[in-house]
């Protein structure tokens, strides 16, 4: 039985690692994330295959396709979260503005902090306040700020996450007390005060209302002018709205998930160029 983690495992061991990460004070530039030939197996069964992507700088990217396709693993991948699975593996090249971070020169705690991750599941810290859960960053990386400083991080990353107005008179309250939509954009927030340079989001909106959902998707659009963004979803219409360009996956048949068509978003749904993605993005499967 093929070993994969669930959203609670992935969140633990993610935050877990976070907490290793060197502080890096310097303001990153938009970076460009690159995949080559990406192949993936957890064990002996293979779930990707060859698959390449280019993800540009300060554009969001969607990667759309039915469950069970790679979408989550590739995403996965893209941060070296796979290799936190028991028996997973890989082959390819994951290229940040050029430098593989699989490369054995770079740290796997640098690549984790340039390339950032919001999950499905919202998870602030719950027993720490409004304020302390974006600064918890600053706290696990060992990262000197001055008071000054770290009021300006707190408003400037809830503004990016589109929660300083709803939250600027009670940032001492329980991070935990906020709704599902408010806890979402407090985890971005949270995720933007280390400064990374690319945010993957797997199904950031999955488990909101819609009013919460289309909170989220305008501060993807804010967030896009600071890093460059990658999203998983299911949701056709927020692919639309939200990215500037789409990767659409499939696997069929047992087959490892690959890349049928990618492209400029609006392009890809008003005139798909694969049959097999005219009839997923029309709701015709999946």
């Amino acid at each position: 039985m093929t070993y994969a983690p669930s959203i609670d495992e992935e969140t633990r061991v993610f935050e877990s690692e976070m907490a290793k990460v060197p502080a890096d004070p310097s303001n990153p530039s938009l970076a460009e994330l690159k995949a080559i030939d990406v192949s993936a197996w957890f064990g002996d069964h293979k779930v990707l295959e060859r698959v390449s992507l280019t993800m540009p700088a300060g554009k969001i990217t969607s990667l759309i396709g039915p469950s069970g396709c790679g979408k989550s693993t590739f995403l996965r991948i893209l941060n070296r979260m796979h290799e936190l699975v028991p028996g997973a593996s890989l082959a390819g090249e994951v290229m940040l503005d050029g430098e593989d971070i699989y490369d054995a020169t770079v740290r796997i705690t640098r690549a984790r902090r340039d390339i950032g991750m919001v999950f499905q599941k919202p998870n602030p810290f719950p027993a720490m306040s409004i304020r302390e859960n974006v600064l918890a960053g600053l706290r696990l990386t060992g990262t000197k700020a001055s008071n000054d400083e770290k009021d300006y991080l707190v408003e400037h990353c809830l503004k990016l996450g589109g929660l300083w107005n709803e939250v600027k008179d009670r940032l001492d309250a329980p991070g935990g007390g906020l709704s599902g939509g408010q806890q979402q954009r407090l985890c971005i927030a949270r995720s933007m005060a280390i400064r990374p340079r690319v945010l993957l989001m797997d199904e950031p909106c999955s488990a909101l209302d819609p009013t919460s959902t289309r909170v989220i998707e305008e501060t993807m659009r804010t967030l896009a002018e600071e890093v460059t963004i990658v999203i998983v979803t299911h949701n056709m219409q927020q692919a639309l709205r939200v990215s500037d360009q789409c990767a659409f996956f499939l696997a069929s048949q047992g087959t490892p998930g690959a890349i049928v068509e990618h492209g400029d978003t609006v392009a890809m749904f008003d005139n798909p160029q694969d049959p097999r993605t005219a009839d997923y993005v029309n709701g015709r499967f999946g």
